[in-house]
Formats: structure tokens, C-alpha cells, sequence
């Protein structure tokens, strides 16, 4: 799959079903090769202005599957820790 597809699917927690955005960048290791997170923008984008960094990384070991239209992921507390964080 190629990023250009990704970055065209929300990403949805499966803990709650909110939307947490979109995917707009991947981390990958440059050692092994493998994704290790897929960078989301918040998907509150009328709230952003309050927010220093609305960015949200999830692991790629969280993401239960990806489908057509949706990633769903979860990662629910680990979202909120890493928001918290930054």
C-alpha cells in the first residue's frame, strides 16, 4: 500500500468510534525497513488553534485493520498519553 492511499482514509478508534483524523506522514525505521507509526492530524480542526500540536502518532502494531474507506485502530489511552505529552 502506498501513502498517497492511506492518507486519503480517517483514522477511526475502535474504543469509542471517534474519528481521530487523517494520516498524513509514516515513521519508518530506516534499519529494518518497517513502519513504525502512522502520523495523524487531530481531526477537531475547529478546536486546533487552541492546541500547540494537534498531531498524533500510533503505533503501527495498534492498527486492527485497514480497510477501504477507514483505519481503524486501537489506541485509545495511548493516543490521549501522547497528545498529553507534547
Amino acid at each position: 500500500m502506498k501513502l498517497s492511499e492511506l492518507i486519503t482514509k480517517d483514522v477511526i478508534n475502535e474504543q469509542d468510534g471517534l474519528k481521530l483524523g487523517k494520516v498524513y506522514d509514516l515513521e519508518i525505521d530506516p534499519a529494518s525497513g518497517k513502519v513504525n507509526f502512522i502520523k495523524v492530524k487531530d481531526g477537531f480542526r475547529i478546536l486546533s488553534f487552541l492546541k500547540n500540536n494537534n498531531d498524533i502518532e500510533i503505533p503501527w502494531n495498534k492498527i486492527i485493520k485497514i480497510g477501504n474507506d477507514v483505519i481503524i485502530v486501537d489506541t485509545y489511552l495511548n493516543v490521549n498519553s501522547k497528545k498529553e505529552e507534547k
